[in-house]
């Protein structure tokens, strides 16, 4: 079976620095260059790219092996693709230039190259040394800091359209040396280009990080440079039991809030089409969105549904927020807000659906027990209730970002955490809720449903 008429298997092995590999090459810039002109020649039903581990012949990369003919290119830059491409991939004739026509050459490089690589890992157990793999997330804090420090003093902005260090930091506010140390920092990164002293942006920075850029994140990445120094705190709050820098509502200020909101706001427009098709709507007139936050998964049911009405409940600063973004969906009229407070306030009732979507994790076992009971009074005969969190394994081990997420409660909340399915089966049973089920999810978090009797 062959489903397409050439699968290119292109190597994007990273390793240490400083040892010969095709990612250091510019592997992925012939993978991007790849897709792109096969798109262009109108060929992508018929050629498949795969990236894959090493091929090998690691000091003459990037390396490309195309099947069915089995042709093995090395050397490939960004460049060659539309000559591959055409001559290659549309009218079968292979580029002789790039191709390796001695097989038995080929076979002993990859041995020799096998070889060499089993020698020096075996050195490097026996030396003791960390596996890169586990150095690398020890050192990881460092490549995000600089991505936050970055987007924090706005240097990808200062660099819009072309700047040197000294002009960035002129544009930035900052020490012309240090910066050049952060932008140097930011390229060997892949989020800026640098040619002859002058700094470029990316297509990936340009996308998600310069002021004024359709997807511009840098709102919401601000809520993580402000958990950076919360995430400072994790050893002595392991030996606490409990956050010790964490801020009472009534304590946080519109530069912690917008970051927050903004970011939970671009979550929550990733995981609204999942939500509102594994919920529904059939049936449901009368929505409470409890912590709701932006509105975001109250405009998704309201949109999903002429008939549903939706309210959004939660402190007054945050709906200031969210009524921005229900004018802009033009639903005023059906999705309206409600000032209060979820850990103590009564939530009215006839709901026949309430939302507590990312707000368990913030409460202890037994606040989330009473939470639960105020929304089976809110509920009407045949309600559910449906709770979107991050929601653990048995043995609270996976998935791994829920068991990271909290670790990020201990360090910001007093009392809380991550559970899994049976804590809030068990929650769910003792506010009065039947029928429980938990629906798994693409992504991280996933759902559990209570149905009032």
């Amino acid at each position: 079976m062959q489903p397409y008429r050439y699968h290119v298997f292109v190597c994007d092995q990273q390793k240490p620095e400083g040892v010969p590999c095709c990612s250091a090459r510019g592997s992925r810039k012939v993978v991007d260059a790849l897709r792109g002109e096969v798109a262009a020649q109108g060929l992508a039903d018929q050629v498949q790219i795969t990236l894959c581990g090493s091929l090998g012949l690691c000091e003459r990369g990037p390396n490309i092996v195309v099947y069915p003919e089995g042709v093995w290119y090395s050397g490939v830059s960004a460049n060659d693709v539309p000559e591959l491409v055409r001559s290659h991939f549309a009218n079968g004739n292979p580029v002789e230039r790039l191709a390796n026509p001695d097989v038995q050459a080929v076979r002993a490089e990859i041995e020799s190259n096998k070889s060499k690589m089993q020698a020096a890992m075996k050195a490097a157990d026996a030396a003791g040394a960390l596996p890169d793999e586990l150095a690398q997330t020890i050192r990881g804090f460092q490549d995000s800091r600089a991505v936050l420090t970055a987007i924090e003093l706005e240097a990808f902005t200062a660099v819009v359209d072309g700047a040197s260090a000294a002009q960035a930091a002129a544009k930035m506010g900052t020490d012309p040396r240090a910066t050049e140390m952060l932008l140097n920092a930011l390229a060997a990164l892949g989020l800026l280009a640098k040619h002859n002293g002058t700094f470029h942006i990316t297509p990936v920075s340009a996308r998600y990080f310069v002021a004024g850029s359709p997807d511009d994140s840098r709102a919401a990445t601000m809520h993580t440079a402000h958990l950076w120094h919360r995430w400072s705190t994790l050893t002595d709050c392991v030996r606490e039991g409990t956050a010790i820098t964490r801020r009472e509502p009534r304590e946080v200020d519109d530069r912690w809030t917008r970051p927050f909101i903004a970011a939970m706001h671009r979550n929550a427009r990733e995981r609204t089409p999942h939500v509102v098709r594994a919920i529904g709507t059939a049936g449901v007139r009368r929505m409470l969105d409890v912590g709701g936050g932006s509105g975001a998964y109250s405009i998704a049911f309201a949109e999903a549904s002429a008939e549903l009405h939706a309210e959004v409940l939660d402190r007054p600063e945050v709906l200031d927020i969210a009524q921005g973004h229900i004018d802009r969906a033009g639903l005023a009229g059906r999705v309206t807000t409600r000032v209060g407070d979820l850990r103590t306030d009564g939530f009215g009732a006839g709901f026949d659906l309430v939302l507590v979507s990312a707000i368990c994790h913030m409460l202890g076992p037994e606040e989330n027990c009473d939470l639960l009971r105020r929304c089976r009074h809110a509920l009407a005969p045949g309600g559910r209730v449906v709770i979107q969190d991050f929601i653990l394994e048995e043995d609270k081990t996976a998935p791994k970002m829920a068991a990271l997420f909290s670790l990020n409660m201990l360090v910001g909340t007093e009392r809380g955490a991550s559970y899994n399915e049976r804590e809030y089966a068990e929650w769910l049973g003792e506010a009065g809720f039947r029928d429980v089920s938990h629906i798994r999810l693409p992504g991280p978090s996933g759902l559990m449903v209570g149905r009032v009797p």
